[in-house]
C-alpha cells in the first residue's frame, strides 16, 4: 500500500499543475481567435420560412446562431469582430403537411431555395471596417451536393452561409 501511495504521489502533486496550464493555454487561444455575434431582429413569427412550427423556428433560428459564431474562431483575423443581424429567414425546400406525422420539408429545387436577409457590421476594437446589409442566397443549392452530411440539420444553409462568410470576410492571402 505504502508503494501504490508513492507511486500516485508525483501524480497527483503535477496533476493541479498541468491542469492550470491547459486551462491558461486553452484561455488564451479562444481569447485570439475571431468572434461572430448573431441577433435576429424584428419579429421572428414573420419570418418567410424559419420552420413550420414555432419548436422548429427556435431550433433552426439557434442551430444557425450557432453555426455562424463558430465561423468566427475558424476564419477571423485574431482581432476582427462580426456582428450580424438576421432580419429575414427563408429556409431551402417547402413544408408540406403530412397525415399522422410532422410536417415534412420537401426541396425540388425549383424556386424554393434558401435565402437569409441580413445586415453585417466588421470590425476591429472601436473602429468600423465595413458594414452593408444583404440577401444571401443559393439558386444552386441542390446542383452542389458534395460535402454535405445526411444528419446534419439545415445542411443547405449552413453550406450557403459558409460560403459568403468566406467570401466576405476571409481574405485570399489567408
Amino acid at each position: 500500500m505504502g508503494s501504490q501511495w508513492l507511486e500516485k504521489e508525483p501524480i497527483m502533486r503535477h496533476t493541479p499543475l498541468a491542469l492550470m496550464l491547459s486551462l491558461v493555454l486553452a484561455g488564451t487561444s479562444a481569447a485570439q481567435a475571431g468572434t461572430v455575434t448573431v441577433a435576429y431582429t424584428g419579429d421572428v413569427q414573420q419570418y418567410a420560412d424559419a420552420g413550420a412550427t414555432p419548436w422548429d423556428r427556435d431550433t433552426n433560428l439557434k442551430d444557425l446562431q450557432n453555426f455562424l459564431q463558430a465561423l468566427g474562431p475558424k476564419y477571423l483575423p485574431v482581432d476582427r469582430s462580426v456582428r450580424i443581424e438576421v432580419l429575414d429567414v427563408d429556409l431551402a425546400g417547402d413544408v408540406k403537411p403530412v397525415r399522422l406525422r410532422s410536417d415534412e420539408r420537401i426541396v425540388r429545387g425549383r424556386a424554393d431555395w434558401p435565402r437569409i436577409t441580413l445586415r453585417y457590421t466588421v470590425s476591429t476594437g472601436a473602429q468600423v471596417l465595413q458594414s452593408a446589409e444583404e440577401t444571401v442566397s443559393d439558386m444552386g443549392y441542390l446542383q452542389h451536393l458534395t460535402g454535405l452530411k445526411a444528419y446534419d440539420s439545415l445542411p443547405y444553409e449552413k453550406r450557403m452561409l459558409e460560403a459568403w462568410f468566406k467570401q466576405r470576410f476571409v481574405s485570399s492571402g489567408d
